[in-house]
């Protein structure tokens, strides 16, 4: 059938992710940093995700695409909510920085993969930077309450992912308001690689930006 749907310019998408928030659908998701319709019965054409997205990447068109599914999308909620994945209607993960105090999880946005981040987005302003090595969240228990409460996380892995972070950070770190940068990495050589690139970022991006360095051991313990 022939009807209105939304249409997503990735050439202006940013990937923040607030479009994915807004729509109540599940409809729209990131796929390599890109907003994507995943599905097109899971869209009613009503535009919630048009208002939220801050590079206007979003429009109406009129094309043939299936008709809205109300059932299809209410049965894949309740599968979401059933196995424990975050809902789009859930208020414990947003990308605007929305959290429950009564959550489990600290994770006040996503994405969270360095490589995947936007450069700027909302949740920036202000916010405490949290920089974490993969594996530092497996070996410290207590990291969401300890480390990530009230921050911005970001994640990255030097020895597996590909390319520097530092011009990223740069670029975040220079467009927003960051009030501070913690970096946590773990004491094997490789996280050496994030540790550095945060450094040369706080040195490329023009202000004075407090941070520290805290060092896990592969045991769990903090080194310093």
């Amino acid at each position: 059938m022939i009807r209105q749907i939304v249409k997503i310019d990735e050439g202006r998408c940013n990937g923040c992710g607030l479009c994915v928030s807004a729509c109540h659908e599940g409809a729209i998701g990131l796929v390599d940093g890109k907003a994507k319709l995943l599905r097109d019965d899971y869209c009613d054409g009503l535009g919630n995700c048009l208002p939220a997205c801050p590079s206007w990447a979003i429009s109406f068109e009129e094309r043939e695409a299936a008709a809205f599914d109300k059932a299809a999308v209410e049965a894949n909620t309740a599968k979401l909510l059933a196995c424990g994945c975050p809902s789009t209607h859930a208020k414990t993960l947003t990308c605007t920085g929305e959290y429950d105090e009564n959550a489990s999880t600290q994770l006040r946005q996503w994405p969270v993969q360095i490589k995947l981040l936007p450069i700027n987005a909302p949740y920036f302003d202000g916010a405490e930077l949290l920089i974490a090595a993969d594996c530092s969240a497996y070996a410290y228990g207590n990291f969401h309450n300890e480390y990530m409460k009230g921050k911005i996380t970001a994640i990255a892995c030097p020895k597996l992912d590909q390319g520097n972070y530092s011009e990223k950070l740069t670029a975040i770190l220079k467009t927003n308001n960051i009030k501070s940068v913690t970096v946590v990495r773990m004491s094997v050589p490789c996280c050496g690689g994030i540790e550095h690139a945060v450094k040369t970022a706080l040195q490329n991006c023009g202000k004075r930006i407090p941070s520290e360095t805290v060092t896990i051991s592969t045991d769990g313990q903090i080194l310093d």
